[in-house]
């Protein structure tokens, strides 16, 4: 009995590290992700104000200075249907929103003109496409009160909007939404009805907030999108998510997110070496975990959090969240107003040796941590060379050296290391390299 009870445990165990460790054979909307997305999004610089002209902008740079190095997707973010929003919040007063005959939200026409007789953001998705990049929102998860309060009909259904919603569980932060209850007649047809729309748009990427953790919404967002006809990536925030709900997760969205909003603060890129840490091995082709968006750059134009400004993070800072990122390939959604970057922002960017861990790597994980000096490391498959990431999370303003031998790597013998950041082959090193970081700061290293 004992043996058969030994063997069993043996069984889950291993099926535990398996479903934790192994590649996934996944599901077709896998495909519609196979590295993790790289774009824009609209928060960090213009909170829920952003307009037209200032999205064909950042369109227009990525088009012209980052498309060539796979960034490709614009983000329109949150509350495209207000018309009459604010900075450093949102006006829950007296909102002007624009909503269709069926309780679905349309752009609002004085922010986005293009949406004018009934087009929605189909002239915008046009114009983005045309650039050869990809075009995504952001939409709060459940159905308008507005639509509840009006009792629209729901497209597709003998039903209306008093018959799928319910006040509990309304989101904290913004009152726009009412629940859906899933499994009410009609409720998974008003999801079907707005994806459909956004497909009829030339929507390919669609950011839903308030949605971690809630299985039953996230279950009618998939089938919706899979029932559009068109490949559409799902990304959820902002971070109710836990480790050990990773399966249901890539069943179901391309990118979830790992913590709440994350924002140009040093503690709060600090915590997200543990954060990313617990997310270790989780991710998948087409399914990543995500650090959120990248404050760096001219941000807060017209936020919800601070004035305008470049990003609060020094140099060291900012490498060390490209790094971090890189090598835990969460996905990149730049923060910043593209068309005020400077040379060094766009740096950060545009480097090619740096993306391609991020894009191409596999195998990513902490090697160690001892206090606030820690390594990262990971593979380059097509090669079998190692990455390894050194971090100096420390307050000294005195560079820290950091030592990694060879055999932590399970390498042997010399090896030739190359700095990514700085294209600099640095020579060639036996049983162990050390590099010299400093506060705050990161390097990142090839080892072949």
């Amino acid at each position: 009995m004992k043996k058969l009870l030994a063997l069993l445990l043996t069984i889950l165990l291993l099926s535990s590290f398996q479903t934790r460790n192994s590649t996934y054979s996944g599901s077709a909307f896998h495909k519609w992700a196979p590295t993790p997305p790289m774009g824009w999004n609209s928060w960090d610089c213009y909170g829920p104000t952003v307009n037209e002209d200032e999205v064909k902008a950042n369109a227009d740079y990525m088009a012209k200075n980052l498309k060539k190095f796979g960034w490709e997707y614009i983000v329109v973010d949150i509350r495209w249907y207000v018309g009459n929003d604010k900075a450093g919040g949102y006006n829950e007063n007296d909102p002007v929103y624009t909503i269709d005959e069926y309780g679905r939200f349309t752009p609002s026409l004085n922010r986005f003109p293009s949406a004018s007789d009934g087009k929605g953001f189909k002239a915008l998705a046009d114009y983005v496409h045309s650039k050869g990049l990809k075009f995504g929102i952001h939409i709060m998860r459940g159905i308008p009160v507005i639509a509840v309060n009006k009792n629209t009909p729901i497209s597709g259904s003998d039903t209306k909007a008093h018959d799928i919603f319910t006040t509990e569980g309304q989101c904290m932060w913004l009152k726009d939404m009412y629940t859906i209850v899933a499994g009410k007649p009609g409720a998974q047809e008003y999801y079907n009805s707005i994806f459909q729309l956004y497909a009829s748009w030339g929507i390919d990427f669609v950011k839903v907030d308030d949605l971690s953790g809630r299985t039953k919404e996230i279950e009618m967002v998939r089938k919706a999108i899979d029932n559009c006809g068109r490949p559409i990536v799902i990304s959820i925030s902002p971070g109710g998510d836990k480790p050990e709900t990773a399966a249901f997760l890539r069943n179901n969205v391309n990118m979830w997110r790992t913590s709440n909003d994350f924002w140009d603060i040093w503690q709060q890129l600090k915590n997200q070496f543990a954060i990313l840490e617990s997310w270790i091995g989780l991710g998948v082709p087409g399914c990543y975990p995500d650090g959120d968006m990248l404050p760096l750059g001219k941000i807060g134009l017209r936020a919800e959090r601070g004035a305008p400004r470049w990003s609060g993070f020094t140099r060291d800072e900012q490498y060390t969240l490209m790094t971090l990122f890189s090598i835990f390939r969460s996905p990149l959604m730049f923060g910043g107003d593209l068309p005020s970057n400077d040379e060094f922002t766009l740096s950060l960017i545009t480097n090619k040796d740096v993306l391609n861990v991020n894009q191409h790597s596999t195998n990513g994980k902490q090697l160690f941590r001892d206090n606030d000096l820690i390594a990262w490391t990971a593979d380059d498959p097509k090669t079998g060379d190692k990455y390894l990431a050194l971090f100096n999370a420390s307050d000294s303003e005195t560079p820290v050296v950091i030592s990694v031998k060879f055999d932590q790597l399970g390498l042997k013998g010399t090896h030739t290391v190359k700095d990514l950041w700085t294209g600099e082959k640095l020579g060639k090193f036996t049983g162990s390299f050390t590099g010299t970081i400093n506060r705050h700061g990161a390097g990142l290293y090839r080892i072949y």
